[in-house]
């Protein structure tokens, strides 16, 4: 006798599977990993405040113009 297999169960399966498989593929085509974007906007965030930290700003009272 042969294996009992629940069809909405089996069906279900395979949606979430052709789901993931798109997901994957997308995820391929159009971007960077969530870690991936992170890294880079902690790096541009520390050089922004390095700069920053290495700005002269002029003071309004004393603004020679």
């Amino acid at each position: 006798m042969g294996e009992l297999v629940n069809l909405r169960q089996r069906r279900k399966r395979r949606a979430r599977e052709e789901k993931e498989q798109r997901a994957t593929e997308n995820r391929i085509r159009h971007g960077r990993t969530r870690g991936e974007r992170a890294l880079e906007e902690s790096a541009k965030a520390g050089l922004v405040a390095r700069l920053d930290g290495h700005r002269r700003e002029k003071s309004r009272d004393n603004d020679p113009r």
